[in-house]
């Protein structure tokens, strides 16, 4: 998304901000929220009217490891020829290589969580492998909540300081479907979910914590 719509959309948001605009809530604040429960998170959203920021029901590649970081959204579509043509010969023009979810994974950085809509679906609907779970760790240290499946579950469990959330596991590779932008609003089951929220994965669930209330979080959840 531009610029300029990062800016309105993050608006209540008054802290430091990356090259295009995100909000990049500090890395203190994400370190301070990893002990921080689900349930004090949700509380302190739920009194400022956030009342749909969590998700439950995920397979975690990681069970138990905690997931903490800075949304990345992507939206992914089901495919339509005259509509993939677009965003193929877009990409083209950008300089983007290769499949259209590794995109999405190029333009992650330290301290991000991919958020990837991919309306469930996991047969067809395996964004990663171990090819691309590995580059989503070398680039974030965090990791990924994908509303779609994964595929090489076995290898991926294997990668240390990374968690992944997603909906299943198949042995199928991606396809039939087309990438509708990257950080923009998206919705995960009950939750929208806007770029530069923090991600907090824990065994109960994923909750998207709007960047301006992630130091009320912190601070509620430590008193």
């Amino acid at each position: 998304a531009p610029r300029e719509l990062l800016l309105e959309l993050t608006r209540k948001y008054e802290g430091e901000r990356d090259a295009n605009g995100r909000p990049r809530v500090s890395d203190d604040l994400l370190e301070r929220l990893k002990p921080i429960s689900t349930e004090e998170a949700w509380g302190v959203l739920r009194r400022h009217g956030y009342n749909l920021q969590f998700e439950g029901n995920w397979l975690e590649v990681h069970p138990g490891r905690i997931l903490v970081g800075r949304a990345v959204t992507a939206m992914m579509l089901p495919h339509r020829p005259d509509f993939h043509e677009l965003v193929e010969e877009q990409g083209k023009a950008d300089g983007r290589i290769g499949g259209q979810n590794s995109w999405v994974i190029d333009t992650l950085e330290q301290g991000d969580v991919m958020v990837v809509d991919m309306f469930g679906k996991v047969k067809d609907g395996t964004f990663i492998g171990d090819n691309l779970g590995t580059s989503v760790k070398t680039r974030t240290h965090a990791g990924a909540v994908m509303d779609c499946g994964i595929r090489d579950q076995r290898g991926l469990s294997h990668l240390e300081d990374v968690a992944f959330f997603c909906r299943g596991f198949h042995p199928s590779a991606i396809k039939d479907v087309t990438l509708a932008g990257i950080n923009l609003p998206i919705r995960i089951g009950e939750a929208t979910v806007l770029p530069g929220d923090v991600v907090l994965g824990t065994p109960t669930g994923v909750t998207f914590i709007p960047a301006h209330l992630v130091q009320e979080v912190v601070d509620r959840g430590e008193d």
